[in-house]
């Protein structure tokens, strides 16, 4: 099984990756990456995907992937931002990711991707209180939610043969 890496050795890969492209691509990484951490100072940077620089908190915001001839920022719930200054030019078919292709030469529009950033975070951590507070939600009686039995026997409702079972 292969071991997690850390924030610090995603970091230092991401470097890595910067260093070793050594043209356009590796400088618009490296000034993206910036910016998302101009943006969002918690961001958290990892190494997924055999090799893909994620940008996280409360969730992933965005990726930056480098092909030859794009720098890709893909933002993992772009469907649901709202972006006044057309940023996305990718992916606009789909219905939860966006993304912005970014090619040699192109001004990066740097106060219109801080607030793109800042919206995506907004919007995990809203998603992230949501799924926390419905967890966490109990009825007044202090008892499991209304209209749900235990699950013990919920377990053993599903061994009785011909009973249809609507919690599972």
């Amino acid at each position: 099984m292969k071991k997690p890496v850390t924030a610090e050795n995603a970091s230092a890969l991401i470097d890595e990756r910067i260093e070793e492209l050594a043209d356009w691509r590796g400088k618009t990484l490296a000034r993206v990456r910036k910016l998302i951490h101009d943006a969002d100072p918690a961001v958290v940077e990892e190494w997924k995907w055999m090799g893909t620089p994620v940008f996280s908190h409360d969730g992933i915001i965005c990726t930056g992937e480098t092909y030859k001839g794009v720098v890709k920022l893909t933002f993992a719930k772009g469907a649901a931002l709202e972006d006044p200054k057309g940023l996305f030019n990718s992916s606009l078919d789909g219905n939860v990711r966006r993304a912005i292709d970014i090619r040699e030469g192109e001004k990066i529009d740097e106060a219109a991707l801080k607030a793109l950033v800042r919206a995506a975070w907004r919007a995990r951590a809203r998603r992230s209180r949501r799924q926390r507070r419905s967890r966490n939600e109990r009825p007044a009686s202090g008892g499991r939610p209304a209209g749900r039995p235990p699950l013990a026997a919920r377990a053993g409702m599903t061994a009785l043969p011909g009973r249809k079972c609507r919690w599972l």
